[in-house]
């Protein structure tokens, strides 16, 4: 399915007047203030985060997986369903594809699918965590660490193969994350293993088009619960550098032991110019994968008070990947996707909110207290009128999830494809 346009004007009439009464009383408190609200509202409007192919059915467990129904059951209807979101949010406006799960069958018709929902293909990620059932080796015991060297051919291999289907659709990037480790003390050499994924890296770094980057991913444990290869920011740096100019640092909030201050990690990053993309979600006690913004909103502000800090300071780091990563074990997938977009974009208008320069001052100062008003002030301020603000702006409704729910969108989704469909990769 597809939403009109003129459902979109039709809802949004609905709700216009209390939105502009909202709207009206923000912009003013905030040009009071000196914040210029047009260029606010306008890179909000600008801000677009990848949706991944495999998010867009029901997540689940190791003790189980509940249908939402109404699931894609193949990658043209996952891009209709981005689709949806994008005419929701207009903040949706990429997906990134994960091999082997979404393989295009026919990549002229798919990319013209993505173009007529002005969705654009970001970065592309590789699968070396899980056996195939065509594939020759196992990655039981590891892939671009394995003691095999056939293994390690055989999983930069898929890298490579990644890389062209990507090429194919557009993407500019190659995202890896390694299940790579050991589950108890003895099984792995650290150094082997280590050693093995860098050459490995590099030999997939070799096969990257020039426009292109290599993000790479890290977690400290998980599917290995005693040791993982890329366990840090600090093994994925040092991996990065070891490859080349073009291999980045890729940063998922759920990815860090409890407590960690990611804040600072992205902020060093970037300094170095090395933070190359960010996947979102938010987490409780480990890589929970829920709804971004539904536990830790203020640890997602200050993170993104260190992320706009960064972009307007450190042209020496690149334009970043965004994208979501989470599991929607309970929810519908749509929903919870728009509430981590909505959660997303709150956290962005806040950040801009914040002083720089007086922080700065307080900062020179040692003056703790106003350094802490001054975040806290912007973080108090109820952004959603410029959410709302920059959706018009650009076609999108005031209130998504509203839209979605009034719609019936759910409901037609299951008309239309059964109760039954099981996304692919899940």
């Amino acid at each position: 399915m597809k939403i009109q346009q003129s459902e979109i004007s039709d809802y949004n009439k609905k709700v216009v007047s209390e939105h502009a009464e909202n709207f009206d009383f923000l912009s003013s408190k905030l040009t009071k203030q000196g914040k210029d609200v047009n260029s606010i509202v306008a890179k909000l409007a600008e801000f677009q985060v990848a949706i991944p192919s495999w998010a867009l059915g029901a997540g689940g467990t190791r003790f189980g997986r509940f249908s939402f129904y109404g699931e894609p059951s193949n990658l043209e209807q996952k891009i209709d369903d981005i689709g949806i979101l994008h005419s929701l949010t207009q903040t949706a406006g990429a997906v990134s594809l994960h091999i082997p799960w979404d393989i295009p069958s026919d990549y002229a018709a798919i990319k013209e699918k993505a173009d007529a929902l002005n969705i654009k293909f970001d970065a592309v990620n590789s699968n070396t965590f899980q056996d195939q059932s065509d594939a020759k080796e196992s990655y039981k015991y590891g892939s671009l660490s394995n003691v095999s060297k056939a293994v390690r051919e055989q999983a930069i291999q898929h890298n490579l193969d990644v890389i062209k289907i990507g090429d194919k659709l557009g993407s500019k990037a190659l995202t890896v994350w390694l299940a790579d480790g050991s589950c108890f003390p003895g099984q792995n050499n650290f150094q082997t293993a280590f050693q093995n994924t860098q050459d490995s890296l590099i030999d997939i770094y070799k096969g990257l088009p020039d426009d292109w980057k290599l993000l790479v991913e890290y977690k400290p444990y998980e599917p290995n619960f005693y040791s993982t290869v890329i366990q840090d920011w600090g093994a994925s740096l040092m991996l990065a550098n070891g490859c080349g100019d073009k291999a980045y640092t890729l940063v998922d909030l759920g990815h860090h032991l409890p407590n960690s201050n990611i804040e600072q990690i992205v902020s060093i990053l970037q300094l170095k110019g090395k933070l190359g993309g960010f996947h979102f979600n938010d987490s409780k006690y480990g890589d929970d994968d829920v709804t971004v913004g539904s536990i830790k909103p203020y640890a997602l502000f200050l993170i993104f008070n260190e992320l706009v800090y960064g972009m307007q300071n450190n042209p020496q780091n690149p334009d970043l990947a965004w994208m979501i990563d989470a599991s929607h074990n309970v929810k519908d997938p749509l929903e919870d996707l728009i509430q981590s977009l909505e959660a997303i974009q709150e956290a962005y208008a806040k950040a801009l909110l914040i002083d720089q320069d007086a922080l700065k001052a307080a900062q020179l100062d040692n003056d703790v207290v106003k350094c802490q008003e001054i975040l806290q002030g912007a973080y108090r301020t109820d952004v959603r009128p410029l959410l709302e603000k920059a959706r018009i702006n650009v076609g999108g409704v005031i209130n998504p999830i509203g839209a979605y729910r009034s719609l019936g969108i759910r409901e037609q989704l299951i008309k239309e494809r059964g109760r039954n469909t099981v996304a692919t990769g899940l």
